[in-house]
């Protein structure tokens, strides 16, 4: 899967999202009045604006994020600004959140906002390589601006959502006027609230696989990115079910899915040839060159997912160089 792959994917999805909106604008406007419609939109649209303004914060308090300088955490700090700098971005806050699962994360309003951290749990999971390889993945993130993208994405379903419960319990009137067209819409606005749904699920899938490329393209090496993503699945596996409940809402921030960890495992095994607990070069090499056979109900749970699934996303690791 190569980058321009990846990003005609993005672009394709992105016009095939708002060229949805746009049909049901057309509809609703011609049905129902535009001055309702906008209405919805603008409110829609508003609550987006608020919880990306207030979103930092919200995660800051949920992770019990701290943020440390250079003289706390030499190491995390100088592999960081390195990144920074091979990634041409500005050098984000560095936090440490104080939970046990092990995982980390990026997130800020805008490039200069960025802010990146990790959890007590990656730090005590994985060495200096494997931690450097999820770093570059989060950096990548924010190079490519795709919390962003991912917010704007989001107000689609939203609008949609709001267009279909409107239309179907509050437009008795308007259904009555239009001979049942507004019935008609609010199905159609709510069958495309799931479709649309899914889609940005895909996109948000889609990021990871960028995030992946990203980190080996700032030097990370394929093997140390693949053997973090298969420790972090153990890791996750072993945490207790509330420790996975207090970042249940967070999850599409995180490098990994934890609440998937349990049912990743099954298939991760058969990637760790030796039982080292490691993915080496050798086993990465015989990965890329065979096909991974993914059950019909791990398939059925990436497409409901936030994050590729985890075989599929280390054989895509296999082919980088």
């Amino acid at each position: 899967m190569s980058i321009f792959w990846l990003k005609l994917r993005m672009w394709l999805l992105m016009a095939v999202l708002f060229s949805i909106v746009y049909g049901i604008i057309v509809a609703v406007s011609a049905s129902l009045g535009i001055g309702n419609f906008w209405f919805y939109l603008i409110i829609s649209i508003g609550m987006m604006f608020i919880q990306y303004m207030i979103g930092p914060k919200m995660v800051e308090w949920s992770m019990r994020v701290k943020y440390v300088s250079e003289k706390e955490e030499p190491n995390l700090y100088a592999m960081l600004k390195d990144l920074a700098t091979r990634a041409a971005v500005p050098m984000p806050r560095v936090g440490v959140a104080d939970i046990e699962i092990p995982n980390a994360f990026a997130f800020g309003r805008w490039k200069s906002d960025g802010r990146i951290c990790v959890t007590r749990g990656i730090m005590r999971l994985l060495n200096e390589d494997e931690l450097r390889a999820v770093l570059g993945h989060e950096m990548t993130h924010l190079k490519n601006k795709d919390v962003l993208t991912i917010t704007l994405l989001s107000v689609i379903p939203i609008v949609l959502y709001r267009i279909a419960f409107s239309t179907l319990y509050y437009g008795g009137g308007r259904r009555r006027e239009g001979g049942g067209n507004a019935m008609l819409i609010g199905i159609a606005a709510m069958l495309f609230y799931f479709i649309t749904n899914l889609l940005v699920l895909y996109a948000s899938r889609i990021r990871e696989y960028f995030a992946d490329r990203g980190s080996v393209a700032l030097g990370c090496a394929p093997k140390h990115l693949a053997t973090a993503l298969y420790k972090l699945v153990y890791g996750s596996a072993r945490a207790d079910k509330e420790s996975l409940k207090q970042v249940e809402g967070l999850k599409a921030f995180f490098i990994n899915d934890p609440s998937a960890a349990l049912n990743e495992i099954r298939e991760l095994r058969q990637l760790d040839i030796d039982g080292s607990g490691i993915i080496d070069a050798d086993e990465l090499a015989a990965l890329s060159a065979k096909n991974v056979n993914i059950s019909f109900g791990q398939r059925l749970m990436e497409v409901m997912s936030t994050h590729p699934n985890m075989v599929k996303r280390i054989k895509q690791l296999s082919l980088y160089k």
